[in-house]
């Protein structure tokens, strides 16, 4: 089933406000936010950056939409993302201010001529969330491929910068999630139906040894375990469940989105992760105005966004 526009809208602007949100607070442990909570969009704090500032979540998700509004071709993202490192695409202010260590190490692989397509770290050491969090805008343009194929297009992708089998099946399951979340208005269904299409496809590919790190999403319930079994840092699987965890235990996008956030370390990246699933459930229009006004270079990713929904939405 095809994602609407107000569905495609809705992933990629929540995304961009989730990073946003995160930025000026990244690295600070949950304790600090209990005292502090992160309530809006706020400026300087970590980066010493503008209210409003969005990060490499961002940037590699609108070099990634960009690339697809000319047909899928991983070549073309990982030349893309070398750009983002090199001279700035996509950046709210010309310069990247913030780089995970696999990424820049698949970057600078690229660089000096490798195929993007087998630039990426493999090793179990290599399971950050860099490719996770800017997955999302595949989950809009695989409507209708064989299964197959869509792993392995999700796995490409993924594998510019994080090609070890963790990540590849972190990425899998969060486009399966809003693949599920786009065509069904039940979250905990959508949840169910993801649960149970990855249990029947997923161990196959990846082997038993990769797939029991998933157990707590695929096996369990991951929004029953309390918040404080929930871990926020920079790994993949913890990232995914963060999300999950905050997205599947709020009603609202903002609260989404919040809650993503002040569970403190890998802010803007729990919180990107978890605002493309926020946004995509409920929507363009449940994104507060004054979030999406505050954005560094609004008008540049407006125009964007439109184009692309309007190329894949249904």
């Amino acid at each position: 089933m095809k994602a609407t526009v107000e569905q495609i809208k809705g992933g990629l602007w929540g995304l961009i406000i989730g990073d946003a949100l995160g930025v000026p607070v990244e690295f600070k442990p949950r304790l600090y936010l209990k005292q502090y909570p992160v309530t809006g969009m706020q400026g300087k704090g970590t980066y010493d950056q503008p209210s409003g500032t969005w990060s490499d979540d961002s940037s590699l998700t609108l070099c990634t939409v960009e690339s697809l509004l000319g047909g899928f071709d991983v070549n073309d993202i990982g030349r893309r993302f070398v750009q983002w490192h090199k001279k700035g695409l996509w950046t709210p202010y010309g310069e990247v201010f913030d780089i995970g260590s696999t990424t820049a190490q698949a970057l600078r692989q690229i660089e000096n001529g490798i195929d993007p397509a087998q630039a990426g770290l493999n090793d179990e050491w290599s399971n950050g969330n860099g490719s996770l969090m800017r997955i999302l805008p595949l989950a809009f343009i695989l409507d209708g491929l064989p299964e197959g194929e869509k792993f392995e297009r999700i796995r490409q992708v993924s594998s510019i910068t994080h090609a070890h089998k963790r990540s590849v099946a972190a990425c899998y399951i969060y486009v399966k999630f809003v693949e599920k979340l786009i065509e069904t208005s039940d979250k905990q269904l959508a949840y169910i139906q993801m649960q149970n299409e990855v249990r029947e496809f997923l161990p196959s590919k990846i082997g038993d040894d990769e797939y029991k790190h998933f157990y707590r999403i695929v096996e369990d319930d991951i929004s029953t375990f309390p918040e404080s079994e929930i871990y926020s840092s920079g790994y993949v699987v913890y990232t995914l469940e963060a999300a999950l965890w905050s997205f599947l235990t709020t009603g609202r996008f903002e609260d989404a989105v919040l809650t993503a956030v002040n569970l403190g370390e890998d802010t803007d990246t729990t919180g990107a992760i978890t605002g493309g699933l926020a946004g995509t459930y409920y929507g363009y229009q449940a994104i507060p105005d004054e979030w999406i006004n505050s954005l560094a270079r609004r008008d540049d990713i407006e125009q964007l966004i439109e184009r692309f929904a309007e190329k894949y939405g249904g």
